[in-house]
């Protein structure tokens, strides 16, 4: 017989008033891509099995995704095809449905007699609106749990919270509550049969997207590649994660964003690894501040913020400190094209660019430096916010997120952060340059490693 499986109950809030009833328990799985440490497939096992009803998991495979390229499908249909195949172990389907979830799920669920749906938790305003449409036509119950954030979203704070050190004795007082370990996922009720996998490739050939940004190579996807990735820094890597961090150079990242974004990781479960790890306190405390505070914040901003991706979202002093700077005179002026091809005079700049191209990837340090002189050659902000929001979202594989999301707003609006020094074009938005680059790093080995470019020799 199974045994019972313990969920925080704060990690869980219904969406609409109706009730349980007596058919399948359906996980609605969106961005937590994962069946091991996954609280959301947790709490639909544990559903099923106080009810005495079957599981399913669905996945619902809108045409497009917020402008998503083939890039970024790629890595996340290799990801899904091994959920399928771990699930099928636990003898549990994958159904994949396509088309705009507020209208298919409704139907599938009535078609199938749900006696519950479980969906995971996201911030973002489409996926928001997905689910209301979901809630309103469902004649069960909707839960939602948040499986990405170690401290539930709505918990966590109740209002958009300034800044990290608003946010980080919040988050501190709750994780001694939410930083545990996982139960595994077990289920009483086991079908005689399954139905055939998916035909994965006639899933792709649906996707309304651009097929010209192709996928990365060298990344393997998936919740095995990510364990096996989270493995490989803790045991090596996260040694010198303090003092190494903000060097493109060493290596000492972790190289998880693209597995945070697609859930393919737990956030908790490499935060537990981190910590029980051999690494000196002052590694594992710097990569916990980044995984936990830093990240729970941008989920807190999108969350409470409803214009998270726009110029019109940041602090009402960003917003007028570079509105009386917007006419000042740019040393550069480039268009979207222009940055995108990274075609500009700084060979730094185009080193990150082309490192965004190619790998789907830029350093945390660089990719502030990179949004900062969109800030400094574009028209307006509000044109570079646009600009560097539409370049991340294209390329990076961790785009659409609300990481990616406060990455833009910080560098170029200044949330979360403060007022500076003033200064030509950025108003008091905190300024970089090249400079400050060569304190941290080699710079022209950056530059040839990106590029292969002779214009390392001018740094």
């Amino acid at each position: 017989m199974a045994k019972a499986i313990t969920i925080d109950e704060r990690r869980v809030r219904r969406l609409n008033e109706r009730d349980d009833g007596p058919g399948p328990v359906i996980y609605w799985m969106s961005r937590d891509q994962r069946v091991r440490h996954n609280w959301a497939l947790l709490y639909a096992c544990q559903k099923a099995n106080r009810l005495g009803q079957p599981l399913e998991v669905l996945f619902t495979l809108a045409p497009a995704f917020l402008g998503a390229p083939m890039r970024h499908y790629d890595f996340m249909f290799r990801g899904l095809r091994e959920v399928e195949g771990n699930l099928r172990e636990l003898g549990v389907r994958l159904t994949v449905i396509y088309g705009e979830p507020g209208e298919t799920l409704p139907e599938y669920a009535a078609k199938w007699n749900a006696g519950a749906l479980v969906a995971d938790f996201s911030p973002l305003k489409l996926v928001r609106g997905w689910k209301q449409a979901v809630a309103s036509l469902l004649s069960c119950a909707l839960y939602e749990v948040d499986a990405h954030n170690i401290v539930p979203c709505w918990l966590a704070s109740p209002k958009q919270e300034y800044a990290a050190r608003t946010i980080r004795p919040k988050l501190n007082a709750l994780r001694g509550d939410f930083l545990t370990d996982f139960p595994e996922p077990e289920l009483r009720y086991q079908p005689d049969t399954l139905p055939p996998p998916m035909k994965w490739d006639e899933m792709e050939s649906l996707l309304q997207t651009d097929r010209s940004i192709k996928a990365v190579p060298g990344i393997e996807p998936g919740e095995a590649a990510a364990i096996a990735r989270l493995r490989s820094f803790v045991d090596g890597r996260l040694s010198r994660y303090a003092d190494e961090r903000n060097d493109p150079n060493s290596g000492a990242v972790s190289g998880l964003s693209p597995y945070l974004h697609f859930g393919q990781l737990s956030a908790q479960h490499a935060a537990l690894e981190a910590v029980r790890s051999s690494a000196a306190e002052a590694n594992r405390e710097a990569f916990v501040e980044e995984l936990f505070i830093r990240r729970e914040l941008s989920e807190n901003y999108c969350y409470y913020n409803g214009r998270y991706d726009s110029f019109d979202g940041i602090p009402e002093w960003a917003k007028k400190t570079l509105m009386e700077h917007a006419d000042d005179r740019r040393d550069a002026l480039y268009t979207p094209e222009q940055f995108e091809r990274a075609q500009t005079h700084d060979p730094l700049w185009n080193a990150a660019q082309t490192e965004l191209l190619e790998t789907g990837i830029i350093h945390g340090y660089m990719r502030m430096y990179w949004a900062k002189k969109i800030l400094e050659w574009s028209a307006t902000p509000a044109a570079a916010f646009d600009i560097a929001l539409m370049l991340n979202d294209r390329y990076a594989l961790d785009g659409r997120d609300p990481n990616g999301y406060v990455g833009v707003a910080w560098s170029i609006g200044g949330v979360h952060d403060r007022p500076w020094v003033e200064r030509q074009v950025f108003g008091k938005i905190r300024y970089m340059n090249s400079n400050g680059c060569k304190r941290k790093f080699d710079v022209p080995r950056y530059i040839a490693e990106m590029t292969g470019s002779s214009q390392a020799s001018l740094f």
